[in-house]
């Protein structure tokens, strides 16, 4: 995957700037890396508990879509293929089309100071959009955008600890 294109600063779309996104988000769960890493690693259970993942198909064994709403009225539509799973350095990572166009990774490490009964998920992503609507709207509605990101998130982690705390046997 080319990722040098997020670093150019030039733009032939002088919207296209505005269209890109880089999200980080750290997750700090009570639960071993191992039991994270296998939560994260089925996508097709995430609208069990991130309420904001709407609906998981799966096209192949590498790939599949999602439909994702948060606060905002409208859904995206997202194709996900796997690039990278490292369960020996807790790592996934996944090219994203549709109305997005860009990669998202997961890294899961045990939290430092907790020994491996606490972990530490960072979720990094770096996006274009590419729903033409939500492009007209890049430069009024990027805060807007990135609220309702921060807020589908802070989602995800509630419900992924919810679903740890139930235990394996609840799943």
């Amino acid at each position: 995957m080319d990722r040098s294109r997020w670093d150019r600063s030039d733009c032939s779309d002088r919207w296209a700037r505005w269209s890109r996104y880089r999200f980080r988000s750290v997750w700090h769960l009570d639960a071993p890396p191992g039991r994270v890493f296998a939560e994260l690693e089925q996508p097709g259970e995430y609208p069990h508990w991130w309420p904001q993942v709407r609906r998981v198909e799966t096209v192949d064994e590498r790939s599949g879509t999602a439909t994702v709403r948060s606060v905002l009225p409208y859904a995206l539509h997202i194709t996900a293929t796997e690039l990278l799973r490292d369960p020996a350095h807790g790592i996934l990572e996944v090219s994203l089309g549709g109305d997005l166009d860009g990669w998202a990774r997961w890294t899961v490490r045990p939290r430092a100071g907790t020994g491996a009964t606490r972990t530490r998920a960072l979720y990094e992503q770096e996006v274009e959009v590419r729903r033409p609507l939500m492009r007209r709207l890049a430069l009024l509605g990027r805060p807007v955008f990135r609220l309702n990101h921060t807020l589908m998130m802070r989602a995800g982690r509630r419900g992924l600890a919810a679903r740890l705390a139930a235990g394996p046997e609840a799943v």
